[in-house]
């Protein structure tokens, strides 16, 4: 497993480094958190520094970022401007590295948190709300509930019926490629899996790598078992599985990766030492045909390449399920039991939740769609157009493997599972017994 660390005992702190390709899109307003005695580098997990916590003052919210990379932080910087012009109140944010907000998260919610802090839709969300780590926001959501679908609410509710999310947008995980590529080679979107191993075979031949693929951060290989899942055994089983209800030891799962190994032959070499920027590199550079991941990709493309870039969704192997569901990750936001601004918490939240919020957002991050129902979507791009059609084009919507299960099975388990899979693909008996054994030492069944 690359990047191995000793699993962790606490099954929230063993939820690490399975998101970065999920950003967190949030700025670092360096300026305004140096201005309270942080930087935009501070120590994540540890909550703000005690000089900052003695310098806030009322009218100033604090927020725990993990957004780095330049597209989101931007845009977020715009929401966070916006939002101070609106209300006066001011965005102290503390921005640091994903990977390490990931692995330090429980420790982080237990110390001195943000006020608001950035995290997902679904288990994940749930699991800390029941460790009574999360402030319910039930006063929030009396604002918000008519801009959201009933699907959003839902996803935005613990397991006691309290909202503890704000959803500020998702983005569906396909099958990317380059238009021009496909026009040069006369490929054709395939439908079925039959015509996409003859696609691969085809670009094998011609000598492109045919399917980008890469897992050095340990998440990305949970995609490919996700949407295989779903394909051959449908969403409820895979859901299912994901809480614990369902043996990973069954016909059904080793099922799974018997059709997965027939990929393998396909992928880049040394995936496993690759981030999934590289991967958006091969496809970008046209050395890759296609690549299976969300439509974050979009943020390594820029002009005339990003308008070259389409996806298809994922082919059919099950025709009893079809392409009736994809995984398609809600991102948002927390508020922290700790919260030492409520008032301006909740006002935040308020505004993170909004139209003209996301409208801000999505105008510098293009790679995602809007959760309110209100947002603007006039000037959505091809993609997002495309993006937003599939996403209410399906029956099911997964929110991925790390976010619909245990962090700590997710973390201890599924990460090198699925690499010791793609390093030796042939003893699947052996991986899945495995995978059963420490699934019930965690889940008790």
């Amino acid at each position: 497993m690359a990047d191995a660390r000793p699993p962790s005992s606490d099954p929230a702190e063993a939820g690490r480094s399975l998101l970065t390709r999920r950003r967190l899109l949030v700025t670092g307003a360096a300026g305004a958190a140096a201005a309270y005695g942080a930087t935009a580098s501070g120590a994540a997990g540890r909550g703000l520094s005690s000089s900052l916590l003695r310098a806030l003052t009322a009218g100033t919210v604090t927020f725990g970022s993990n957004a780095s990379d330049p597209v989101p932080k931007k845009a977020y910087a715009n929401v966070f401007k916006a939002f101070t012009k609106k209300t006066g109140i001011k965005v102290a944010v503390n921005t640091v590295d994903h990977n390490t907000f990931q692995e330090q998260i429980n420790s982080y919610l237990q110390g001195r948190p943000q006020d608001v802090f950035t995290w997902f839709a679904g288990y994940r969300m749930q699991f800390f709300a029941q460790k009574g780590l999360l402030t319910p926001i039930d006063d929030v959501w009396a604002t918000l509930k008519p801009q959201f679908s009933p699907a959003f609410q839902n996803a935005s509710k613990g397991l006691d019926g309290h909202f503890y999310f704000v959803p500020i947008y998702n983005y569906p995980w396909a099958v990317f490629y380059r238009r021009s590529v496909f026009q040069e080679k006369g490929y054709t979107v395939p439908k079925t899996w039959d015509q996409f191993i003859a696609l691969c075979k085809k670009m094998k031949a011609d000598g492109l790598t045919p399917i980008a693929f890469t897992d050095k951060d340990g998440w990305p290989a949970m995609g490919t078992f996700d949407i295989l899942n779903m394909r051959i055994n449908g969403y409820q089983f895979h859901i299912d599985l994901m809480g614990g209800r369902k043996s990973w030891d069954s016909p059904q799962v080793k099922a799974v990766f018997d059709q997965w190994r027939e990929l393998l032959p396909y992928y880049s070499d040394g995936a496993l030492g690759l981030t999934w920027q590289e991967g958006a590199q091969q496809l970008l550079n046209k050395q890759a045909g296609m690549y299976l991941l969300g439509s974050f990709v979009g943020q390594q493309f820029q002009g005339a390449d990003l308008a070259d870039l389409d996806f298809f969704n994922y082919p059919s192997i099950n025709p009893k399920w079809g392409q009736d569901s994809i995984d398609a990750p809600i991102d948002g936001f927390l508020m922290s039991r700790k919260a030492k601004n409520v008032k301006e918490a909740k006002a935040l939240l308020r505004f993170l939740g909004s139209a003209q919020a996301e409208n801000i957002y999505l105008k510098s991050d293009p790679n995602d769609v809007a959760a309110n129902k209100r947002a603007d979507t006039s000037g959505y791009n091809a993609l997002q157009k495309k993006a937003a059609k599939l996403i209410g084009s399906v029956k099911h919507i997964a929110q991925y493997l790390d976010r619909d299960t245990r962090p700590d099975f997710a973390s201890t388990v599924m990460i090198p599972a699925l690499q010791q899979f793609l390093n030796h693909p042939d003893d699947v008996n052996g991986l899945v017994k495995n995978i059963q054994r420490q699934k019930k030492a965690i889940f008790g069944a």
